[in-house]
């Protein structure tokens, strides 16, 4: 089905942004906040039948097994200051892209991880960014919140050109401020979830380049070969206590004449994946999130073994974890998700693609599996930063985070 279109900070060192004066700074963090929908947005919001009459809901009961219940969720101070290995204490192993953007995929798919959800695709010539995070905190504040453990491996302006920008979800991790007011400067196209346009088009996007899906709606890019159809997730949505589930969640696939890609965004297990595999698989390439788990939210993300089983209700295809190794979001040590996903893998037949931050790879030929992020904590401890100002949290913010 074919939708209609409705109609500063330094987070990011290429936006140009210098030292912000305070009151700077408090219009900074409301802006991040976004926007309510309203108008014509909202009818067609309200129109969906994930719409309660205030909010959007999950389809599906949730699984039983999925959340412990004996499980207690991380409190703040926990979140802020408990676990352990939680980051690491060197540099990850990173590549710059550019030189091998600069030629056209062998196959016709290609991948680059660039950090978390971020993902350079390249289907077709086409190349698609997902949920673009530049920003050094998953966090409305400047100087609290989770930090990111070392920049993206290309600058943002630094990027080729794009040819379209699909974002999942409205969580801090997912829609990040400064790199939408950067991208809004492109003349790119962007494709999300029911109600998320509203952020975008506060944050300087202009209206005619947004399009805005319910699951199972599709878009084809104008001019193209390219459809982009969302999904059903499992997951919830909010940048603030007072909109929690004010904007939908969506997976995202991708399809041209020759190749299919599933990106998750964030989601707990769902029966929903063997449906998407049924109507709109089979995948050269799956993007599941595997970080950011918990047992008292299991429910909402995958982790890496419920991740092991969406991939099978997918269909197979090569399977590319995201959603790792770039920020902290749970208790659990920050490489823990991929090692666990190794461990895992062969039981469930699965064909990994584990790249390096900035390493693009191609589905149909990279077969290899390193595991590049042993050793990095081997090395010297990271220097500590240097103090900052402790912003007090909003009282406006998710929890969790994510």
């Amino acid at each position: 089905m074919s939708v209609h279109r409705i109609q500063r900070s330094d987070a990011v060192a290429d936006c140009g942004a210098g030292p912000a004066s305070a009151p700077d700074l408090l219009i900074t963090t409301m802006q991040t906040f976004g926007k309510k929908p309203e108008g014509l947005r909202l009818e067609r919001m309200r129109a969906s039948p994930l719409w309660t009459g205030e909010r959007f809901r999950n389809r599906h009961p949730i699984q039983a097994g999925l959340r412990d219940p004996a499980a207690v969720r991380p409190s703040l101070s926990d979140f802020l200051f408990g676990g352990s290995r939680r980051a690491p204490t060197g540099p990850l192993p990173a590549m710059d892209p550019r030189q091998a953007w600069r030629k056209p995929a062998d196959s016709g798919l290609r991948a680059t991880w660039l950090g978390h959800s971020t993902v350079l695709l390249e289907m077709g010539g086409l190349r698609v960014l997902t949920d673009p995070v530049w920003g050094p905190r998953a966090s409305p504040l400047r100087t609290l919140g989770p930090k990111r453990f070392q920049p993206v491996p290309v600058a943002l302006k630094a990027l080729p050109e794009i040819d379209l920008v699909v974002i999942s979800h409205d969580h801090y991790d997912h829609l990040d401020y400064p790199s939408i007011r950067a991208l809004a400067k492109r003349d790119v196209p962007f494709v999300t979830s029911l109600g998320v346009g509203a952020h975008l088009e506060a944050w300087g996007v202009p209206a005619q380049r947004i399009t805005e899906l319910d699951w199972w709606e599709s878009h084809r890019l104008p001019g193209t070969g390219l459809t982009v159809t969302a999904a059903p997730s499992q997951h919830f949505s909010g940048r603030g206590l007072k909109d929690r589930n004010a904007t939908l969640w969506s997976s995202i696939v991708l399809r041209d004449e020759r190749h299919a890609v599933f990106f998750s965004g964030d989601t707990g297990l769902t029966t929903e994946y063997a449906a998407i595999a049924q109507r709109l698989g089979p995948f050269d390439l799956v993007m599941l999130e595997v970080g950011a788990f918990h047992p008292a939210w299991g429910d909402i993300h995958l982790g890496p073994a419920n991740a092991l089983a969406a991939h099978k209700l997918l269909g197979g295809g090569a399977f590319l974890p995201v959603h790792w190794g770039t920020f902290s979001l749970a208790m659990h040590a920050w490489d823990e998700p991929v090692e666990t996903l190794l461990q895992l893998a062969p039981k469930f037949d699965a064909r990994l693609l584990l790249p390096r931050l900035g390493e693009p790879v191609e589905p149909a030929r990279d077969t290899r599996v390193t595991p590049w992020w042993r050793g990095v904590d081997s090395g010297k401890p990271a220097k500590t930063p240097p103090e900052v100002p402790v912003t007090p949290l909003p009282k406006a913010m998710p929890w969790p985070l994510d």
